[in-house]
């Protein structure tokens, strides 16, 4: 099982000095990837529906300094060389299609065919506002979006005619390295999020899961994908892990439930300064 650093929005300061630090430190120790998250705007008054905290809260202030990860990746690819670099997860019906496309084509390009792309489709509503997009079927969106970019990525000449999207026959370039195109990775391990794992034939990117949790949903997924043409075995699956069963101990559970892969985190307080030291207790504590 191959174990990825998750760099989310709450481990500041994210800074070029300490991005470039931890990402040269996780490559150099042997993680086998790095994954960042995306918000474009947070906010101090919200509808408190954060899915992974009790209190509903997002475990962030909204001056927390969240990159924007397309950037952060193609910036981190120039500092790395081997290290895959993972979205955890792109907000896909938030965005302009075409720009999410030509972004992803270019960070595996410029990474020589080293990116993963995880997707979601968001869980705040004042974040859709913000952006003004419709809140309502975002979910029909983010599939005819990932159907578009497929196109994009894929076809000399593409275009679509779709309920939320048109493109006349036109022309994107670069194409990615990865081919037909880079991972896709289903963020959430709901009921919804597993089934489109099966509509999109897309690898699996569960969160704030246990080993129970995760044996759980598996079972649940590979029953989903009987008769597909795919079976589980098919299925890439990252798991991140919650806050009570993010310990090294149980590493041998998650490989044992099914992940082929185990994110996992700094501590919050880690700074520019103390970020090897850490990635160091990491490795040595997941044996990389």
């Amino acid at each position: 099982m191959h174990i990825g650093l998750f760099l989310g929005a709450f481990v500041p300061p994210m800074t070029p000095a300490f991005l470039a630090t931890a990402a040269r430190a996780a490559e150099a120790r042997g993680f086998h990837s790095l994954w960042v998250g995306e918000h474009v705007v947070l906010f101090d008054r919200y509808a408190k529906e954060y899915p992974y905290a009790e209190t509903g809260e997002v475990p962030a202030s909204g001056e927390a300094g969240m990159t924007e990860p397309f950037t952060t990746l193609a910036w981190l690819a120039g500092q790395t060389t081997t290290i895959r670099l993972g979205t955890g997860v792109i907000l896909v019906p938030q965005r302009n299609p075409l720009y999410t496309a030509k972004e992803v084509a270019n960070v595996d390009w410029l990474s020589g065919g080293r990116f993963d792309f995880g997707i979601g489709v968001g869980w705040q509503r004042e974040e859709y506002e913000a952006l003004q997009v419709p809140w309502e079927r975002r979910g029909a969106r983010n599939d005819e979006y990932i159907e578009l970019m497929r196109r994009l990525w894929m076809d000399s000449e593409s275009a679509h005619e779709g309920e939320f999207w048109s493109l006349a026959p036109s022309r994107a370039f670069p194409k990615p390295v990865q081919q037909p195109h880079p991972p896709i990775h289903v963020g959430g391990e709901s009921d919804v999020a597993i089934r489109r794992v099966v509509r999109l034939g897309a690898d699996w990117l569960p969160f704030n899961v246990s080993p129970e949790l995760l044996v759980e949903r598996r079972a649940a997924l590979a029953s989903l994908l009987e008769g597909t043409g795919r079976s589980i075995d098919d299925v890439h699956i990252t798991a991140s892990p919650n806050r009570d069963s993010a310990r090294p101990e149980l590493a041998a559970a998650f490989a044992d439930a099914g992940a082929d892969q185990l994110l996992v985190h700094l501590r919050r307080k880690v700074t520019v300064e103390t970020v090897e030291s850490a990635l160091d207790e990491l490795a040595t504590a997941y044996g990389i």
